[in-house]
């Protein structure tokens, strides 16, 4: 078959479910009340933590099911908000505004429905598994000491390391105030349930962690009329602010699009890292990266329109949804039917939910985000990787997420210009006196060092050959600072039979 030497734009095509058996259809049913009850607290965790209305949380989970859930590429993962991106978007909130939210979730959706139809969802493969690893565990830490905070319902600093040495402030409050310390023994209360969950028996292991902790912490807070904030109910209509021609003006300032470049690149990381886990858990078909990338874009921007949180594939209610029996897109739409019904039918539900309980479900994620183990094990067989991973958190921590992860990019391209730029030194002596240097490799500015360190080490009164014909490789830099050191050792002391170059160009080199 001829080709055109285009690049084909993926198509999407709705999927039809008249065909399924009805125990596919029970399957379906059943793993999405699953996803359901994990997604509900972690939509409203994650709109609480990141500054805004609870509302927008499920605004994100419900176009994750209904829209994304419908649109090809993977079959099994659920979208929807996700802590990954929280401090991003309360950094976001905090110096643009709420309302420029959506502008900006907007701008990032379009991005990535272009870089879709362009098929780069594949090239996002290509980012380092340290760099990533990295930005989640930054964000993790962050979310940590953040949330800590509101565990106690105090007002946590801005910047990272403000969380941290305002540390030491929060223990005091909590020995001289008791309402932050009511408020914290229910987030500590909450985070002890979720980290002691996985050694429940199994009947009771059905019922979502999260779900349970929150339900148990809004009963102990009911019951003892426990004076701590809780969540604040606006109505789900209320809560939509599609963004203004003012909002949409001003993605034009650099800073902003800065913001949308890293919305654009996390998310989409994040989300195609994640189909890849999907992958290996499932037999079924393998996810078409680039129509993933177009499907997570048509949902941001539609996310973007209604002025919500942005959304990527979560890896947490994807593998649930595969553990729960999945066999078909089904559950990861009726997913999100079953968000719109409790948004729609139950938002006073929300508002008997002490802030404490979600943050402690956000802490307990933010943990979760933090590689320990494979750090560890990182360090004893790639430690490059490791190094790139630990700058990379904290940086983010120090600084911001777009930087640590700009300077995590930096490292893992240094790296591995590093480790594939090896070249071979092998000096010779002849009989005459004359004397070969052959070098073998790669010569790149990063082995500079290496090459003149071991060229002037040599008699400066004999000849020397410089055979290049081994070089599979030979930069600029390198060339040059070969052509400076010939004609140094020339001129130094000029010998009977100048040195002369066997390069495979025949020009002179030494």
């Amino acid at each position: 078959m001829l080709s055109s030497g285009k690049t084909p734009i993926p198509k999407f095509s709705l999927p039809t479910f008249s065909a399924l058996s009805p125990d596919t259809l029970r399957r379906d049913v059943l793993a999405s009340l699953v996803v359901f009850l994990v997604a509900v607290p972690l939509c409203v965790g994650v709109a609480v933590a990141s500054g805004v209305p609870a509302e927008l949380g499920l605004i994100t989970g419900i176009v994750g099911g209904l829209v994304v859930g419908a649109l090809p590429g993977s079959s099994f993962q659920v979208s929807g908000p996700a802590a990954g991106l929280t401090v991003l978007v309360h950094e976001a909130v905090q110096q643009y505004g709420l309302a420029a939210l959506g502008a900006i979730v907007l701008a990032a959706g379009v991005l990535q429905i272009a870089l879709g139809a362009l098929r780069f969802g594949r090239w996002f493969r290509a980012i380092s598994v340290a760099v990533v690893q990295g930005m989640l565990a930054g964000i993790g830490l962050i979310l940590v000491f953040g949330q800590v905070y509101a565990m106690a319902d105090v007002a946590q600093p801005g910047s990272g390391p403000a969380k941290i040495a305002g540390l030491p402030g929060l223990a005091a409050e909590l020995v001289s105030n008791p309402q932050a310390a009511t408020a914290f023994a229910v987030g500590a209360g909450t985070l002890g349930l979720l980290l002691l969950w996985k050694w429940m028996p199994e009947k009771v292991r059905k019922v979502p962690g999260p779900l349970a902790a929150i339900a148990l912490a809004t009963v102990v807070t009911a019951v003892f009329g426990l004076p701590i904030a809780k969540v604040e109910v606006h109505g789900l209509l209320e809560s939509i602010q599609p963004p203004g021609l003012g909002e949409l003006g001003g993605l034009a300032g650099l800073s902003i699009l800065g913001t949308v470049l890293a919305f654009t690149l996390i998310a989409s990381a994040e989300s195609l890292f994640s189909a890849a886990a999907v992958d290996r858990m499932t037999d079924g078909a393998r996810t078409d990266y680039d129509k993933e990338l177009m499907a997570q874009g048509a949902g941001n921007a539609l996310c973007g329109v209604l002025g919500a949180l942005p959304m990527t594939a979560v890896i947490v209610r994807s593998a649930t949804n595969v553990q729960a029996g999945a066999r078909t897109k089904l559950s990861r739409i009726l997913h999100g039917v079953w968000l719109l019904l409790f948004a729609a039918l139950l938002p006073a539900a929300l508002g008997v939910v002490p802030l404490a309980a979600l943050a402690a479900v956000l802490v307990h994620a933010g943990v979760k985000l933090v590689p320990g183990r494979q750090l560890v094990s990182m360090w004893r067989e790639h430690r490059g990787e490791a190094v790139i991973l630990v700058v990379t958190a904290g940086a983010i921590v120090v600084a911001n997420m777009f930087e640590g992860v700009l300077l995590g990019l930096l490292l893992a391209v240094v790296k591995t210009a590093w480790e594939t730029s090896h070249v071979q030194v092998d000096v010779r002596e002849l009989t005459g006196g004359r004397i070969i240097v052959a070098l073998t490799g790669n010569a790149t500015f990063l082995r500079l060092p290496k090459i003149l360190d071991a060229l002037e080490e040599l008699p400066r009164d004999k000849p020397v050959e410089l055979d290049l014909t081994e070089l599979r490789h030979l930069d600029h830099a390198c060339r040059t600072a070969l052509d400076g050191w010939a004609a140094q050792h020339n001129g130094a002391e000029p010998v009977v039979g100048a040195p002369v170059a066997t390069a495979g160009a025949g020009r002179a080199a030494g």
